[in-house]
């Protein structure tokens, strides 16, 4: 045997020599050759094509009898479907003795089931069908979404209009509401940002303006079952909701789902839904929460701000990209060249329908609090005094503007943006006066807007830290330091 192996060995020997050569050949014509240097050109020197315009695709916009104003934006690219039902409602329209009523009412339209299905039931049917139906109320408006696979539009969305017309608030479900509700009071306190925000908006303001008020044990334990139907019937009715419905349907079809499932709904109890407040400042100097177990602070800087609807909009966009990112100026002085900051930032917030704010901030170690905020001072102030470079202008309107076509990716975000602007009384062209204004803009209407908009005699500064490791310590500020005291009221027995 040995024998026959080595004989054998030795015949195929060449051609196993011939075999490995031949594969060592093709390997090295196969790999790929070394890349040729190539110079690296200056980031000034690189040139991108310019983003395609912005489209707004077709859509239908109609009422039913009852009021309900319905957007219909057909979207055939994947099979599915999706809406959503916008409702002139808001936590501002509850008492201050029941704060907490709007958000607890709107998390319990979905989680509670329907007249027609349990919870179980409804969160099963929805499951099966890999779908979804949300339901929420904020501040000034509520909602109602859906998402499904074209073939189940149907069945989904009388599901989705069941909860909006047919909600049951099981009373288990509400217990169960209320009591995460009271472990998020429990838990306000834990993290220092999640202080430093609320406070600041009480100083802002107030402690009794729907913006800023918070829930409590007490006016939990306010909260009935028999409120939340209230309020829901209170405030909920089709002539104060937009539906808007984007994806893979066929209009006819859509229309007659629509009228069968929402054209009956009628609400005979609802309130006259007021305007929102527009909200005044109500404080400004130098206030502290003292957190003894921090080692370092959370910092708030900043004033009432304005609306959308300001003439100063466009302008202080351009500023907003100036201040912030890895290139804006406060990255660059005081996180970077400073190294005062963990991060720093700060902006021009506006809302629609009531005034904003212009906050600024960060986080710093103790002992950098006091330089921080006199460098945020500085900073604030700089803006107001000098107009910015053209090379800043260029690139912050740059900025905005391309950032423009990414909140139009998608014909739902197009849908949603002129729901918004119908519910809060803008021109369905707002988005493109604004880039106009914006494309416009000049160095010199940014510095008048920065002198407009920021008030240095109604600056909020706000500090959650340790105030004996803060030194030098927060008097160095010059102004007189006022103590906020942010103690959880003890629940009541009910609860």
């Amino acid at each position: 045997m040995g024998l026959l192996s080595r004989h054998m060995r030795d015949r195929f020997l060449p051609f196993l020599f011939l075999a490995i050569a031949t594969f060592a050949i093709l390997l090295t014509l196969a790999w790929p050759k070394p890349a040729q240097a190539i110079e690296a050109k200056n980031y000034e020197d690189l040139v991108f094509p310019p983003l395609g315009e912005i489209q707004i695709p077709d859509y239908e916009r109609y009422e039913l009898d009852n009021g309900l104003v319905v957007y219909l934006m057909e979207d055939h690219d994947l099979p599915l479907v999706g809406g959503s039902a916008t409702f002139r409602t808001g936590s501002y329209l509850v008492s201050a003795g029941q704060v907490g009523l709007a958000a607890i009412t709107g998390e319990a339209m979905r989680l509670g089931g329907t007249l027609n299905h349990s919870p179980d039931e409804l969160n099963e049917l929805l499951e099966q069908r890999a779908a979804s139906v949300e339901t929420s109320i904020g501040g000034t408006s509520g909602t109602a979404s859906f998402s499904s696979l074209t073939e189940d539009t149907t069945d989904v969305f009388e599901l989705f209009a069941d909860v909006i017309t047919q909600p049951a608030f099981d009373t288990e479900k509400v217990a169960l509401i209320k009591g995460r509700t009271a472990g998020g009071i429990a838990r306000r306190n834990d993290d220092p940002d999640d202080i430093a925000s609320r406070e600041f908006n009480k100083l802002v303001y107030g402690e009794e303006s729907p913006y800023a008020r918070t829930v409590e044990y007490a006016s939990l334990d306010n909260i009935s079952r028999d409120d939340i139907v209230s309020f829901y019937q209170g405030t909920l009715s089709p002539e104060n909701t937009i539906l808007g419905i984007s994806g893979d349907f066929e209009p006819e079809a859509m229309k007659a789902l629509i009228e069968r499932t929402l054209g009956s709904w009628e609400c005979e109890d609802h309130m006259d839904i007021t305007e929102p407040p527009k909200g005044t400042q109500q404080a400004a100097g130098v206030f502290a929460v003292d957190q003894p177990q921090l080692t370092q602070s959370s910092i708030l800087i900043g004033h009432i701000g304005g609306e959308l609807r300001s003439p100063y909009h466009a302008s202080m966009a351009v500023l907003n990209e100036v201040l912030n990112g890895f290139g804006g100026r406060l990255f660059n002085e005081i996180r970077s060249r400073q190294g005062l900051a963990y991060s720093v930032y700060a902006f021009w917030s506006p809302r629609y329908d009531y005034n904003g704010i212009f906050i600024g901030g960060g986080q710093t170690r103790s002992e950098a609090t006091v330089p921080f905020i006199e460098s945020m001072y500085a900073e604030l102030e700089k803006v107001r005094q000098e107009p910015i470079t053209e090379t800043e202008l260029a690139f912050a309107k740059d900025s905005v503007l391309n950032s423009f076509v990414f909140n139009f990716q998608t014909p739902n975000q197009t849908l949603s943006r002129l729901i918004r602007y119908e519910y809060y009384g803008y021109p369905s062209d707002f988005v493109f006066t604004f880039r106009d204004e914006l494309e416009s803009a000049t160095a010199e209407e940014v510095l008048a807007a920065a002198k407009a908009v920021l008030d240095p005699e109604k600056l909020i500064t706000l500090v959650v830290g340790s105030r004996a490791e803060i030194a030098p310590n927060l008097e160095a500020l010059g102004a007189q330091i006022t103590p906020l005291d942010v103690t959880i009221p003890a629940p009541t027995a009910s609860l």
